[in-house]
């Protein structure tokens, strides 16, 4: 069974409006359920956990409600840290996960969904142990000194831009998880990073679809310039 978390408890203080941004409102619907449709729609996802901040959750469940009609799903809180949310949807999975399950964890702040690539990383979590979305770079990428001059040229045939989901084997990603301190929990900002931490080798499977990430509100801008015409047509 392949399992996405959706992570969307975050409150968006980078964002600057009045609420977080994958509750924005796109033609009358929040963000975060063009993903959960079309979660819905992907035949490789077979079941969903929706992490939301807690004072949306029943906003959240009555939008999953109206988009998601053939998957299994579930909507819980999330926790104060972001590997604190990652924790809660995890343990919502307890009794119902086998450890050779695959967990993919999506964030909403990423919105789109690629149905043949999430097919592909968890693919290679059964092959592999983990695995990543990820675009790759065509231009050429330098790093910077920290007073931001060119230092030098990377060969950007190895750089790629993690995009989501990453994804692992349940039993192995929900070992780690609580079995973290509060402290570790509270550094943690990628479920990839610390799963390389921990020995969890990660494939990178590459993604055509354009790897926005909506953190201020000029990516709002250009997501709302796509939604329709590339994202969720």
């Amino acid at each position: 069974m392949n399992i996405m978390l959706l992570m969307m408890g975050g409150t968006g203080t980078r964002f600057g409006k009045d609420r977080p941004k994958q509750y924005t409102l796109i033609d009358e619907r929040p963000l975060f359920s063009y993903i959960t449709q079309r979660a819905d729609q992907t035949p490789s996802i077979h079941r969903l956990v929706v992490v939301s901040h807690g004072d949306w959750l029943d906003y959240v469940r009555q939008w999953c409600e109206k988009t998601v009609l053939r998957l299994p799903w579930e909507v819980v809180a999330g926790g104060d840290t972001r590997s604190g949310s990652v924790l809660n949807g995890l343990r919502a999975l307890e009794g119902v996960a086998a450890a050779d399950d695959v967990v993919l964890i999506h964030d909403a702040t990423h919105p789109y969904l690629d149905p043949e690539g999430v097919a592909l990383v968890a693919e290679a979590v059964r092959e592999c142990g983990g695995a990543t979305l990820a675009s790759k770079n065509y231009d050429t990428v330098y790093r910077t000194d920290a007073q931001g001059f060119l230092e030098k040229v990377e060969p950007r045939d190895l750089i790629v831009a993690g995009a989501s989901p990453e994804a692992f084997r349940f039993g192995a990603i929900y070992d780690i998880y609580r079995n973290a301190t509060p402290e570790e929990l509270a550094s943690m900002t990628s479920a990839g990073a610390i799963a390389l931490a921990h020995g969890i080798p990660m494939k990178v499977i590459p993604t055509p679809v354009l790897n926005l990430k909506i953190t201020y509100e000029h990516d709002m801008d250009l997501f709302l310039r796509l939604i329709h015409g590339y994202f969720f047509p």
